[in-house]
């Protein structure tokens, strides 16, 4: 039975700058606060140690794996977290040298409790270990891998199977061939084929209010990226660019909310070079509000958050003036889907993949999507989401210094550009003529994913990271 994979769970709200080194770790200590509960275990505790493993001890540093651990384990959630407080959770943790677990116990914790691990776990290249001591015995030990997109599993865990194999959906999918078989047999377009699954999880209700929050979240950051100057913390001084590039192209119009912006943008000048240009401004603040602990949506990574909120703005300001929730909404639900195949036949992973796997994969999701909206066949939106990843493979992930800043942000502007051509061309191709199908190309990926050397899939040991080092910057 296939495996589901909701369109929520490919794109989730949380706290940059790493969906797999931040939010990952974030949940993985909520887990674990789970689990000493559920053992009985909570009130016995009084200190908690760390290990963390291969690629999250790697970049854990520069992708803030320790601040969001302390953050989880300090009972805050990353989709409602008030991010202005953050620098102040992690101060007062230090000085009194104590967790306050759960909000709920101070218990004892000092900065050598977090190990950085330089070895790799066997099962994923992501490991974190929580240990729980009282009285100076450890009384429970939790390994947990972070495998991508914000996902957590414990070895030989099934990820959502076992629940959800009970449920009856409509249009079960594992391959974006059974995809189309179901869109020609019920002369469907993708999105409602993934809307009728999702509603045997959600209401209706549900479903339009959830994407609404994602939508605002994605519009919220698009915003703030656009209106903030200043450099990037970490130690690169990376400067924003974002603020400059917009400033530059709104051209002094006059808006004072997210909507009012949306139809100023609307007034600007669409020649070739402000569409290239505004699309880049898109994709680029995104990933610099990422980049400052900011909060986004995975999509399907954080580390690629930027491409298809760039995409869709893209839609709402450049092709059609006249887009309702409802284009957003099928937008989402086709992006959502595309990625769902890519994970369950890949990864989304960098520590796995490299960034074929973040940047590649959502500019597939966003290619595909954008080509629903266009008037696209159910096979020219598998062709454009095909043409888009075919242009990513290989693409390895080698940040500087561990931080997700060079290259990674302007790599979401390249990974939205990629996905508008390849939309446009698979608008004008016949999906029978097509060469090489989705399946193939999600294949191949994974196969250069396993073939790929450790040192480029986010170990910073590697690329960039190593020919242009911290003190170049």
């Amino acid at each position: 039975m296939s495996q589901f994979i909701s369109v929520f769970d490919m794109l989730k709200i949380g706290v940059g700058p790493s969906s797999s080194h931040t939010l990952g770790p974030w949940r993985a200590a909520q887990s674990f606060i789970q689990k000493i509960q559920l053992n009985d275990l909570f009130d016995q505790i009084d200190q908690v140690k760390i290990d963390l493993y291969g690629s999250l001890s790697l970049t854990g540093k520069g992708h803030a794996t320790d601040i969001a651990v302390l953050l989880g384990l300090s009972g805050e959630d990353p989709e409602l977290i008030d991010v202005s407080l953050i620098d102040d959770i992690i101060q007062k943790i230090e000085q009194t040298q104590s967790i306050n677990l759960n909000k709920s116990k101070e218990v004892s914790f000092h900065k050598n409790d977090l190990i950085f691990n330089r070895e790799f776990l066997p099962f994923h290249a992501n490991g974190i270990t929580f240990r729980g001591f009282f009285e100076g015995k450890e009384v429970i030990t939790e390994t947990y891998y972070s495998i991508g997109g914000g996902f957590v599993v414990q070895e030989n865990q099934q990820l959502k199977k076992e629940s959800l194999e009970k449920k009856n959906f409509p249009f079960p999918i594992e391959r974006a061939k059974q995809l189309e078989g179901y869109c020609e047999t019920h002369q469907m377009p993708i999105s409602e084929i993934v809307w009728q699954n999702e509603l045997i999880l959600r209401s209706e209700e549900e479903i339009n209010s959830d994407l609404k929050r994602v939508w605002k979240t994605m519009l919220e950051c698009m915003y703030i990226g656009c209106h903030t100057e200043g450099k990037l913390p970490g130690g690169l001084n990376v400067k924003r660019r974002a603020f400059d590039t917009h400033k530059r192209l709104i051209k002094g119009a006059a808006y004072s909310n997210e909507q009012e912006w949306i139809s100023a943008i609307r007034t600007t000048e669409v020649k070739f070079r402000e569409i290239l240009k505004w699309v880049s401004c898109f994709a680029l603040s995104v990933n610099e509000v990422n980049a400052s602990l900011g909060r986004v949506v995975t999509a399907p990574t954080n580390g690629s958050a930027g491409v298809i909120p760039a995409v869709l703005m893209y839609y709402l300001v450049i092709e059609d003036h006249k887009a309702s929730f409802e284009h957003i909404k099928k937008f989402l639900l086709v992006a959502g889907e595309i990625g769902s195949i890519f994970k369950k036949n890949a990864t989304i992973s960098a520590a796995m993949g490299g960034c074929q796997a973040e940047i590649g994969v959502s500019s597939a999701m966003a290619a595909g999507a954008l080509t629903e909206l266009l008037g696209g066949s159910p096979g020219q939106v598998l062709v454009a989401a095909e043409i888009a990843m075919e242009h990513h493979l290989g693409l390895t992930c080698d940040p500087i210094g561990g931080l997700v800043q060079v290259p990674c942000i302007e790599r979401n502007s390249m990974g939205a550009i990629k996905a508008i051509n390849a939309a446009e061309l698979a608008l004008e191709t016949n999906p029978e003529d097509s060469l090489v199908p989705l399946d193939s190309v999600i294949d191949t990926m994974w196969e250069t994913a396993k073939d790929m050397n450790k040192n480029y899939k986010e170990t910073s040991e590697g690329g960039l990271a190593v020919t242009v080092g911290l003190a170049d910057c």
